[in-house]
C-alpha cells in the first residue's frame, strides 16, 4: 500500500486544513504509506503539534505552512511554499461550519469567508497544483465535501451551497482529468467526529449521536482514490446518488431542512 500510493502519485501531498479533525486523520493516514506530507491550516501551535506527532510517528519528511484559506492570496502563497516539492496528492479539508443558523442571522463577511474558504479555495488550489499532475501525468486531488450539497436546506444556505460547488468541481475535474493520470475525488461525508462538529452541537446544547471515525473516513478516502468522481462514505451504496433519489426538488429540500433542525450541520 505505501509503494502504491507515493508511486502512483508521487512523494509528496499537501493537505488544506490538517490540523486537526478529517485533515488530520488524512495526513497522518498518507504518512503510514510513506508519503510525505504539508500540513496548511490556521492555528500555528494545532499545526505544529500536529506535525510534531507525524514526525516522531512516522518516517517522512513534514512540512507546516501556516495560512488562512479565506485569504485571497492564500493559494499562491501556498504554492511559493511548496514550489520545490512533488506534490502528488492534494487533499482540501477546509471548510467546516461551527454555527448552523439562519441565513440573516450569520453577518455578511463570514458567509463571504465561506465562499472564498469552501469555492475559491478548492478551485484555486486544483488549478495551481492539478495542472502540474496533468502535465506530469499522475496524482490525485480529494475535495471533501458534505451531505449538505444535496440539497438546500433552513441553516445551511451558504454552507451547503459551497458544499455543492465543491462536489460539481470535483466531478467535473474527474471527467476532464480521469484519462490525464489524475484520480479526483469527491469525499462526501456525514456527521464526522470533528472538533468543529463537537463545537457546533455543544454551542446548540445537543447530543453528538453516531458519529463517523475521522481515521476510518481517510483510509477509506485513499483506498478509494481511483473509485471516483464521489464516494459517499458510510452509504450502502457510496458510488451511487443522491440518497433523496426520485424526491421531488421540493420534497428533498424540506427533508434536509428537517434534518438540519434535528441534527444541526453535516460535517
Amino acid at each position: 500500500m505505501t509503494e502504491a500510493l507515493t508511486d502512483k502519485y508521487g512523494p509528496w501531498g499537501v493537505v488544506a486544513g490538517g490540523s486537526d479533525g478529517v485533515g488530520a486523520a488524512f495526513a497522518h493516514a498518507m504518512a503510514a504509506r510513506g508519503m510525505n506530507v504539508v500540513l496548511v491550516a490556521r492555528r500555528v501551535p494545532v499545526l505544529e503539534a500536529s506535525a510534531a506527532e507525524i514526525r516522531a510517528t512516522y518516517v517522512v519528511e513534514t512540512r507546516t505552512v501556516a495560512l488562512d484559506l479565506s485569504a485571497p492570496d492564500a493559494l499562491s502563497e501556498l504554492t511559493r511554499a511548496t514550489s520545490d516539492l512533488e506534490v502528488g496528492l492534494f487533499v482540501y479539508n477546509a471548510g467546516g461550519d461551527d454555527r448552523s443558523v439562519a441565513f440573516l442571522d450569520k453577518d455578511l463577511g463570514s458567509h463571504l469567508e465561506l465562499v472564498h474558504r469552501n469555492c475559491l479555495g478548492p478551485l484555486e488550489a486544483a488549478y495551481r497544483f492539478g495542472g502540474p499532475m496533468v502535465a506530469r501525468g499522475r496524482g490525485a486531488v480529494v475535495l471533501v465535501t458534505s451531505g449538505a450539497a444535496w440539497a438546500g436546506g433552513a441553516t445551511l444556505a451558504a454552507y451547503g451551497a459551497t458544499k455543492a460547488f465543491d462536489l460539481i468541481l470535483a466531478e467535473s475535474l474527474w471527467a476532464e482529468w480521469r484519462t490525464r493520470g489524475v484520480d479526483v475525488l469527491g469525499l462526501v461525508l456525514g456527521k464526522t467526529d470533528t472538533p468543529s462538529m463537537r463545537r457546533a452541537f455543544d454551542a446548540e446544547g445537543k447530543p453528538y449521536g453516531e458519529l463517523a471515525d475521522p481515521d476510518e473516513v481517510a483510509a477509506a478516502a485513499l483506498d478509494h482514490l481511483a473509485d471516483g468522481p464521489t464516494w459517499i462514505y458510510g452509504s450502502d451504496t457510496p458510488t451511487g446518488g443522491s440518497p433523496f433519489g426520485a424526491l421531488s426538488r421540493r420534497d428533498a429540500v424540506l427533508a434536509m431542512s428537517r434534518g438540519a433542525s434535528a441534527h444541526g450541520d453535516d460535517a
